[in-house]
């Protein structure tokens, strides 16, 4: 721990999954999220630059860390491992230390990617967010926090499974109430558990982004954020009460979709990719009618969920089953063999290279030739008024200290939302999905050191660590990418007038790994030997 005894400053992060900046302004500007216009007025605030891509298990370790993936680690929901299997990203696998690896006390709630729970020194709590496989898992630290939980919030859940309410918007937004609810309560379970000696709070609520997937209607999503503008009043009471330092931010905006558009489609069109024939079994389910969607629906029919079966059959029979099962697997519809070129998690395109795959075929050699040629293959694919749909990254000029980042990172412009299915056609209709992920967040700060009033310009999500180190007086990790956002001080306060204070980076202590892999494997994440997540 870098904290000591002289350090007393303390700073609490409030995470809002998804929040766009456009709407914050305009609901401010009318005077209906009068929580949210207190600390834009009495602050300083901004748009927030979210990663490449703009995803939940990138942003929030870059927001907890200061690095770029290359440097945490996490490059999605899943690792595509050598030989072309998932392997689900868990807490262990971010390698750099995060806000509460370098201040103690330190109170972790709902923050993506922190399953499983890391034990925190002194008097921490921590209970975990997205990914966590179910509430039947140790999902806290220390453990009888679990207990007090499951006594004062019974129905408590780590999240929805939105899709299932796509035809039930109403029931939908009563689940979504609740499950604000529910996290409201466990913040003040931490709350009560901090008292008043703690350095760090950090809660994420990831409830905008599940509400905002499958509803983009103004008025409902005004009464959504009049919800959290309370939940903000009341965060906002409980720093004033400690003196400390307040971050709201959000991990990526949010905006309407009007198309999907199937990437991988691209690349099998013109010979990049190729699909695996339907032969031997998977030939005869295929001929049978038989499919993915056809199984699950018979077996949820008598009760047998995905759940149950990945987290019952072991991973090896899981994954041959799933091989032979038709559907549009992007992960087991590919020939390997002949495929030059793919796109697996959130748009992360990958050259089929002999170095890095165990059935690779490209040279690596011809590594940068292959990438110019998909870049100008993915720059090619236009829309019926001949407008470009897809942006392309490098990935060595995005993540350049990881060999084995992304070659590529392609997502579609605004309007348009990626799915890598291997389909016979390019764009999809949106089905259960109303809006998607954009790359503009939220930045809001208040406290003692804060210039009130202040705009701030040009703030990405590697940003929020070293300022919030700086502006409690804590030494900045010598490596972070982020900067220290000077224009949210007051030119009179402390930070406004020292230099930043650089730090060696120590390796965040992970426990035991194999236990982990044990647990994970055993709930619904292992949908990743099925191919169910992208």
């Amino acid at each position: 721990m870098s904290g000591s005894t002289h350090r007393t400053g303390r700073a609490f992060v409030l995470g809002l999954d998804g929040v766009p900046w456009r709407l914050i302004e305009q609901w401010c500007d009318e005077g209906v999220l009068p929580n949210f216009a207190r600390l834009r007025d009495e602050g300083a605030s901004g748009t927030l630059e979210s990663t490449r891509p703009p995803t939940t298990p990138l942003a929030w370790p870059s927001i907890a860390t200061g690095v770029w993936p290359d440097k945490h680690g996490i490059y999605g929901f899943q690792n595509l491992s050598r030989t072309y299997t998932h392997e689900m990203y868990t807490s262990h696998d971010v390698t750099q230390p995060t806000l509460w690896d370098l201040l103690s006390p330190a109170h972790v709630g709902n923050v993506p990617m922190t399953y499983p729970a890391r034990e925190l020194d002194e008097d921490g709590t921590m209970v975990t967010g997205m990914m966590t496989p179910s509430t039947d898992q140790d999902f806290t630290h220390p453990p009888d926090l679990q207990a007090e939980i499951e006594s004062r919030v019974p129905d408590y859940e780590i999240s929805l499974d939105y899709p299932e309410y796509a035809d039930r918007l109403d029931d939908f937004e009563v689940a979504v109430d609740e499950m604000l609810a529910n996290r409201r309560e466990v913040m003040d379970i931490q709350f009560d558990r901090a008292g008043a000696d703690w350095r760090l709070f950090f809660f994420v609520y990831t409830a905008p982004d599940r509400f905002q997937h499958l509803i983009w209607d103004m008025d409902r999503l005004l009464d959504h954020y009049r919800k959290l503008d309370a939940i903000l009043g009341d965060v906002i009471e409980f720093t004033d009460r400690h003196d400390a330092d307040l971050y709201v931010v959000s991990d990526h905006g949010f905006g309407s979709i009007d198309e999907l558009v199937y990437i991988n489609h691209v690349l099998e069109r013109e010979g990049y990719l190729a699909r695996r024939e339907d032969e031997g079994t998977r030939g005869a389910l295929a001929s049978l009618g038989i499919s993915r969607d056809r199984i699950t629906d018979v077996l949820a029919r008598v009760g047998i969920s995905e759940e149950l079966l990945v987290s019952t059959l072991p991973r090896t029979l899981v994954d041959s089953v799933a091989e032979q099962i038709p559907g549009d697997h992007a992960l087991y519809d590919v020939n390997y063999e002949e495929t030059t070129a793919f796109v697996h998690g959130a748009g992360n395109c990958y050259v089929n290279d002999t170095d890095r795959f165990e059935h690779g075929i490209v040279p690596p050699s011809e590594i940068d030739r292959v990438k110019t040629e998909l870049v100008e293959l993915f720059e090619s694919v236009t829309d019926e008024q001949g407008d470009r749909v897809l942006t392309i990254a490098d990935g060595d000029e995005l993540f350049p200290t990881d060999d084995g980042s992304p070659d590529l990172v392609v997502n579609g412009v605004d309007g348009y939302d990626c799915r890598n299915a291997i389909t016979d056609q390019l764009f999809g209709d949106t089905g259960t999905y109303a809006a998607s992920h954009r790359s503009e967040g939220i930045i809001l700060c208040r406290g003692p050191s804060i210039e009130p009033g202040a705009t701030l310009r040009g703030a990405r999500v590697v940003d929020v660590a070293p300022t919030l180190l700086h502006g409690i007086g804590e030494p900045v990790p010598k490596n972070v990418d982020g900067r220290v956002l000077f224009d949210a001080f007051d030119s009179a306060a402390t930070p406004s007038q020292t230099k930043v204070e650089r730090a060696p980076v120590t390796q965040p202590e992970n426990g035991d790994e194999e236990g982990v892999d044990e647990d994970f494997t055993e709930v619904e994440d292992r949908l990743k030997g099925l191919g169910y997540m992208e």
